[in-house]
């Protein structure tokens, strides 16, 4: 999903060459250098990965293979042909436990197998002098299923919607953070970056909400505590982001998530 929505903001202003997973699987070294080295592009925008928690944490090797090992082989090949690479990584770098947002510099502490193989794969891009590293939350968007269309679908079926209560974070609208993901790489200011559109929320303010702009029955979300919901990963009860490092580095911050929503949803059902 954040793949097509970074092919479909970039492309506008530059020569996007996307990369599938058949045209070079991540876990395999040689494919990867290949595939750079014939291409040669002068930034590499690493958004591959086992995005679920719960596989990760039924299946730890496979996600170090995808997420660690993975990550490695992109820095090394981007490093060998002196390209800058941008990683997408994740607010599950952190435990939850603090009540106001996090910042870029505080320690991140993650208490799942997803979150610690996201920050493995910050440290390894760290490492190259050009690197950009995207701390992203909830993402909604064109291009793939997500938490918002799943559960418009399920409510527009007649069905119950069951999100989690009790988790507050930063949502995050895919051309959105790509837009500004473009504005960072584009001025060469190098580092770690906290993104997402402005705004806190729970999975049930976010679902609710999405309901009500899409004209359906927002009664239909119903918000359980998220321990109750039976899945294999906990989540961070608390991920919130401050924007501290873009806004000191002088950029303007994503709008509002409730717009942004509006926009993502306009585009949604017209297409329906």
């Amino acid at each position: 999903m954040f793949g097509h929505g970074l092919v479909q903001v970039f492309q506008g202003r530059h020569t996007v060459l996307p990369i599938s997973r058949t045209e070079a699987d991540i876990t395999k070294r040689e494919e990867v250098r290949s595939a750079f080295l014939k291409l040669r592009p002068d930034v590499v925008i690493h958004a591959a990965a086992i995005p679920s928690p719960d596989v990760c944490e039924a299946n730890p090797a496979l996600a170090y293979l995808v997420n660690v090992h993975g990550t490695h082989h992109v820095a090394e090949a981007a490093s060998e042909i002196g390209a800058g690479l941008a990683y997408i990584s994740s607010d599950a770098v952190f435990d939850g436990r603090k009540q106001h947002p996090y910042t870029e510099a505080d320690l991140a502490i993650p208490h799942t197998v997803y979150g610690r193989t996201k920050l493995r794969g910050e440290q390894i891009v760290a490492t190259l002098p050009k690197h950009w590293i995207f701390r992203v939350s909830v993402l909604f968007g064109p291009g793939k299923a997500n938490f918002i269309e799943k559960g418009l679908r399920a409510i527009a079926a007649g069905e119950d919607y069951t999100v989690a209560s009790d988790q507050t974070a930063s949502a995050t609208y895919t051309l959105d953070a790509a837009e500004k993901i473009l504005d960072v790489v584009e001025s060469g200011c190098h580092g770690l970056y906290h993104l997402s559109n402005q705004g806190a929320c729970t999975r049930y303010e976010l679902a609710r909400h999405a309901a009500e702009v899409a004209g359906l029955d927002a009664n239909k979300v119903i918000g359980v505590p998220s321990d109750l919901m039976g899945r294999r990963a906990k989540r961070l009860k608390y991920g919130v982001m401050e924007m501290r490092a873009l806004k000191e580095a002088g950029f303007s911050l994503p709008r509002p998530w409730q717009s942004a929503l509006a926009d993502y949803l306009s585009h949604y059902l017209a297409n329906l």
